[in-house]
């Protein structure tokens, strides 16, 4: 579809016109009043009147062919200050989307090769990362951060538009690169406090936490995960947990325990060993983590179950697609300028060779 930017300059096309009507009944008038010839009677006086002096059928065709080029070249002129524009097919907008986190375990059991990849055993790692970089690089409009943990967290990526960032920084993750425990509880700590600090600037969809790890409890690190929760919880955020093959310490395992003072201590020299008591934590395992805060609980014990879970977590947090509203434009006024300035030059050319004839 064809349409112009700026139709008002089309308004003075009826003055143009008017400009070059007037021009060219000058230039026929004048042409007439010069082909008028004197006829003296006198006998001796006939030589006098010479054809030279008589005006050339040509010379009043190349006046008029000149003032047809120089207007028609004005009206094209009118036409590009006019912005003729072709629309064009709607372009697609950028989808509005989160901020994603993702908490990755770099434990020294995340080398275990309990998974299979083209039928030969792959280590943990190795093929989450595959997988992790492919959802990154299928989430347009979201912008993705990259925690590891082990002892201790660490920031590899913070939340990043750039996805081939990301990606590559996925890539470089290794077993043992944060120790070889498994901090839970500042992983979440650290993720959160970069999300609240992106939360001050910017109020756009839920962001969201996805942690995997091959572990459940809490091992390492100053926060607990208790402690990691209600923050979330007050932040809103989801925290999704994928648990990475099978927990190999499930078995056996007990409660965590802190030691505090007794609230009646006995007297000094009878038995100083009671002075402190043992208190039972119930910290939350990656199951009830997901649960207390609004995210979902996941377990990949092969690399299909992974990449199916990955692919459900991103069904959950879609992104938003909003309905295009711009369309391609091609600018036409350029065409309109050559056309005129082609008119100019040839209606020059006729100037010249008319002079010259």
């Amino acid at each position: 579809m064809i349409v112009l930017a700026q139709p008002l300059w089309l308004l003075l096309t009826p003055l143009l016109l008017a400009a070059v009507w007037r021009a060219m009944g000058k230039s026929t008038g004048e042409s007439d009043l010069g082909s008028t010839s004197m006829v003296l009677l006198h006998p001796d006086l006939n030589p006098l009147s010479d054809d030279k002096h008589l005006p050339e059928d040509g010379s009043l065709g190349s006046s008029r062919s000149y003032m047809l080029l120089n207007s028609s070249a004005l009206l094209l002129l009118l036409l590009a200050l006019a912005q003729p524009q072709r629309i064009g097919e709607l372009i697609p907008e950028n989808p509005e989307g989160r901020e994603i986190v993702m908490l990755i375990d770099t434990s020294k059991t995340m080398s275990i090769d309990d998974f299979e990849l083209d039928g030969q055993r792959v280590e943990r790692l190795a093929v989450l990362k595959g997988v992790v970089s492919r959802f990154v690089e299928a989430r347009r409009g979201d912008r993705f951060g990259v925690i590891v943990f082990g002892t201790t967290a660490a920031t590899m990526v913070p939340p990043s538009f750039d996805r081939d960032l990301v990606t590559g920084m996925v890539q470089q993750v290794q077993v043992g690169i944060a120790g070889d425990n498994t901090a839970i509880g500042d992983a979440i700590g650290l993720a959160l406090k970069q999300l609240r600090e992106r939360q001050a600037l910017d109020h756009s969809l839920r962001p969201a936490l996805i942690l995997f790890s091959d572990n459940t409890d809490n091992t390492a690190g100053d926060l607990t995960p208790i402690e990691a929760v209600e923050l979330a919880k007050r932040m809103g955020v989801a925290i999704y947990t994928v648990q990475i093959g099978s927990d190999l310490f499930a078995e056996g395992r007990v409660a965590n325990k802190i030691r505090l003072p007794h609230p009646n201590p006995p007297p000094k020299g009878e038995g100083t060993n009671e002075s402190l008591r043992e208190i039972q934590v119930n910290e939350p395992d990656m199951q009830q983590i997901a649960a207390l805060t609004g995210g979902r609980y996941y377990r990949a014990d092969s690399t299909g179950a992974l990449q199916a879970v990955v692919a459900d977590i991103g069904k959950l947090e879609q992104t938003i697609m909003r309905p295009s509203t711009r369309r391609v434009v091609e600018e036409w006024y350029w065409a309109a300028l050559l056309l005129a300035a082609a008119l100019f030059t040839v209606a020059r050319v006729l100037q010249i060779r008319r002079m010259a004839s």
